[in-house]
Order: C-alpha cells, then sequence, then structure tokens
C-alpha cells in the first residue's frame, strides 16, 4: 500500500460504524478476494508447482483465455486448476472472516468469482449470485441444450489420465452427454455461456434488492477491478446511486477509488481485502489499566 495517509484502524472503525447501522448488506466480490484468500492467478510459483509443462512451454500464469493449447493439454489444464481451486476440501480462513463478519445480518453475496468459496465457507448457497458460471458445471460448447452438468466426476476422470510430465490426458476426450460433442467449463467466456443455472438466483437478489427501498443497505465490494467492470463495480455504483440510504465500501490495493457523486456515501480502501478482514476481525486486547501510559 503506498498511500502514507491511509489509516486502517480508521477506516475499520468506520466500517464497522456503518455495518452496525446496516438493515441489509450486499457483499460484491471480484478476483482480487479469491488472489487475498491465496488463489492468485498471477501467481508464477504457484503455476510452476501445479503446472511445470505449462510453465516449460512458457506460460507463467493461469490468465490462458486465448491461448492455442490442444485440446489434451487444455484438459489437463483444466482438470488440476479445478481441482485445486473448487474442489479443495479445506475451509478459506478469509471467507470464514468475511462470513462471521455478516453473521446474524440480513445479506446477499454477487460475485464474478467462479470457485464457490462463498458457497463452501459459510455462505448460504442460495443467496449467491454468480453471473460468470461455476467451475463445478460444464457444458455443451455449441450449445445443444441448456442443461449443464457436474464436473466433479470429470475431473476426477482427467486426473485419473494426467500426465504430470507433459501436463496432457490420455484417452477420450470429453464430450457432451446430449450430442456428442465437444464441451467446456460452464464459464462466461463466449456468446455460447448457458447462464440457466444463475438466472433463479439473479430473480432473488433482484427481489431482495426491489425492497430496500427506506432501509440501509451496505454493499462491501472486495477486489473488483476493470477487468469486468460491468460485472460488479459498475452496479455496485449504480445500486449506491439508485437507492437512498445506500453505502458503498469500496476495498481495493490498486482501484479503490469510487465517484465523486457518491461522495460521503462511500468508503475507498486502498489496502487487500485480508489486511481489512484481520483488522476488522481480529480483536485487539484491551488496554491494560494497571500499566501507566
Amino acid at each position: 500500500m503506498n498511500d502514507p495517509t491511509f489509516d486502517l484502524e480508521a477506516v475499520a472503525g468506520t466500517i464497522r460504524a456503518w455495518l452496525g447501522e446496516a438493515d441489509r448488506v450486499l457483499i460484491t466480490a471480484g478476483a482480487g478476494l479469491s488472489a487475498a484468500a491465496g488463489y492468485d492467478y498471477g501467481d508464477e510459483d504457484r503455476f510452476r508447482e501445479l503446472f511445470p509443462a505449462l510453465h516449460h512451454l512458457g506460460l507463467r500464469s493461469r490468465y490462458l483465455v486465448g491461448v492455442p493449447l490442444p485440446p489434451e493439454l487444455w484438459w489437463g489444464y483444466w482438470a488440476v486448476h479445478i481441482d485445486d481451486i473448487r474442489f479443495s476440501p479445506h475451509p478459506n480462513p478469509l471467507y470464514r472472516q468475511l462470513s462471521s463478519l455478516v453473521a446474524g445480518k440480513d445479506h446477499w453475496v454477487m460475485t464474478s468469482n467462479v470457485d464457490a468459496l462463498f458457497a463452501r465457507n459459510g455462505f448460504a448457497p442460495d443467496r449467491i449470485f454468480t453471473p460468470q458460471g461455476d467451475y463445478g458445471r460444464y457444458q455443451c460448447t455449441t450449445p445443444c441444450t441448456p442443461t449443464t452438468w457436474d464436473t466433479r466426476p470429470l475431473v476426477a476422470q482427467l486426473l485419473a489420465a494426467y500426465d504430470p510430465a507433459t501436463g496432457a490426458v490420455t484417452g477420450p476426450l470429453p464430450s457432451c452427454p446430449n450430442c456428442g460433442g465437444e464441451v467446456e467449463i460452464n464459464v462466461r467466456i463466449g456468446p455460447e455461456f448457458v447462464d440457466a443455472p444463475y438466472l433463479p438466483a439473479g430473480r432473488r437478489l433482484q427481489d431482495w434488492l426491489g425492497t430496500t427501498a427506506g432501509t440501509r443497505l451496505l454493499i462491501l465490494e472486495f477486489g473488483a477491478g476493470f477487468n469486468t467492470p460491468a460485472v460488479i463495480r459498475w452496479p455496485g455504483e449504480h445500486l449506491t446511486r439508485q437507492i437512498s440510504h445506500a453505502r458503498l465500501v469500496r476495498v481495493n490495493p490498486t482501484h479503490p477509488e469510487t465517484p465523486d457523486d457518491l461522495a460521503g456515501r462511500t468508503l475507498s480502501v486502498s489496502a487487500g481485502a485480508d489486511r481489512l478482514l484481520e483488522a476488522l476481525t481480529v480483536p485487539h486486547p484491551a488496554p491494560d489499566p494497571t500499566v501507566a501510559s
């Protein structure tokens, strides 16, 4: 953090006050939250550890959209990547901290992340909207049907045929259970994305937001930058403008800026989510009255 005037404790105090005054909380999150939780797609060391063959080919991060890999390497990558980030059985401390922070509040989650870390760490699955998809589902590439399928058995099958030395899977590649054609992970990459699994949650969130008039809504935004600002960042600003008693907390170490027209109802936090949540949730010892100041 490069801002010498930034006072993390003062900011945490303001957020505690706003949270205490809020009737409802909407948590919105981008890739920066999962990066702070230990899943940084740009972490080259972790990439080298998980994908030695791809690293040897000159690749350095998990941002591989558009990289022309052969199908055998693509599915090797997806199997290892999804197994690591989507099906890890271990609880994540940062997401657990966030869950405890809003416990007892009427809250929803909207996130561009497709790793299901919210649902796996204490948040109600029926109150999470993931408009960009979920690594836990796959779909027909065409698509021939709006049906999607569970990736867990697919990933298990691929890992059994995966060779870390080459980065490739051997044997038949995944195919659509309906038409036999090619398949892809059910995440929003192009116009073929099947959004049917996520529309019901989106409608429930809209209904919930539609009843916020006269209530005090606090939007806690974590790690949403400018890769896809129309998914998380701009909608949060729009809601703050539309709901008279709404407040927006933007937590982002590189892009914490908020619009000038929302001055007085926004808070810019130029720190990572991990630092802020530690300040908010770790109790500080009370001063010892027997020690002279």
